[in-house]
């Protein structure tokens, strides 16, 4: 989400949200939404819908469209604005502050809860990424042949949330769960550095053993494989604490697939301190350990 949006946002009123949501509805059924749906949806006759439409296309929350008819849909701003919306009317946050990291797949910006808490908001972008890429990547994609860029953002949201709710209690290594809505979750803000971008570590060997210690409480207390797991999804705090980060892609251990992807999160990690800190350890043993009760 760009300043631009955030600026929008706040010039933007309940009817403004109203029509917004008419949009976000219709696009169920239509690629570009007629001016009439979104009238019969939100309620409001044509004129007040047109007059609102303007406005929202000025402040660049909507994508207007001239075929056979005039249609519309929403843009990551407007999808954006809704999901802020529903969060400061649900209190979970007050107000966003600047950005603090930009992916791929995903926007991460400070927010502020009512009770002045800093968090994290954490905005999905899998249409970032080509169509056929994230259904290559993710399970979760498997049999559903018509999701637009909009409902994949929306389930991977969903899919964090839910992992993160069910690992946090058990352990403390994974952002606390806030809130969600949309493609939008709110989290713990954890100040940390990347492990990819650590050069040096005093004892690498620790941290290994923290992040498979990790991987094997949330295996054996929630049933849960990471399924995307690397250098890029660790946190080292400043304390040296170990966080892992980016759920959406999780897995039950019951998975068909779970073998084969705990495997390869193991891989990856292990490849990675080899290569960083020259510290071997067999794939197998590490597996067999994990599995371990």
């Amino acid at each position: 989400m760009s300043q631009k949006a955030i600026k929008s946002f706040k010039q933007l009123d309940k009817d403004d949200f109203r029509i917004l949501e008419a949009i976000e509805q219709g696009m169920r059924s239509h690629e570009h939404v007629p001016v009439k749906i979104i009238s019969i949806i939100s309620g409001f006759p044509e004129d007040e819908v047109i007059f609102r439409l303007d406005k929202l296309h000025q402040l660049e929350l909507v994508i207007r469209w001239i075929g056979g008819y005039i249609g519309f849909e929403l843009n990551s701003n407007g999808h954006d604005s809704l999901a802020l919306n529903a969060l400061v009317r649900a209190n979970t946050i007050e107000a966003i502050g600047m950005p603090i990291g930009v992916g791929k797949e995903s926007d991460v910006y400070e927010a502020l809860t009512p009770e002045k808490r800093s968090v994290a908001i954490k905005f999905h972008r899998l249409g970032r990424i080509s169509f056929r890429q994230t259904r290559r990547l993710r399970s979760y994609t498997a049999g559903r042949k018509h999701l637009s860029w909009l409902q994949e953002s929306q389930i991977a949201a969903r899919r964090e949330y839910v992992a993160l709710k069910r690992i946090h209690p058990v352990i403390s290594s994974v952002p606390e769960p806030i809130g969600q809505n949309r493609h939008c979750v709110a989290m713990e803000l954890i100040e940390g550095e990347e492990l990819s971008n650590i050069l040096e570590i005093e004892e690498p060997t620790v941290i290994l053993t923290k992040i498979i210690e990790i991987m094997k409480t949330i295996y054996h207390s929630c049933g849960i494989i990471h399924a995307d797991l690397s250098e890029f999804n660790i946190l080292i705090t400043p304390e040296y604490n170990t966080i892992i980060i980016d759920w959406p892609q999780w897995v039950n251990q019951t998975h068909p697939n779970a073998e084969m992807l705990l495997k390869r999160d193991v891989h990856n990690v292990l490849t990675f301190f080899k290569k960083r800190f020259g510290i071997s350890e067999f794939l197998i043993s590490v597996i067999n350990y994990l599995k371990e009760n």
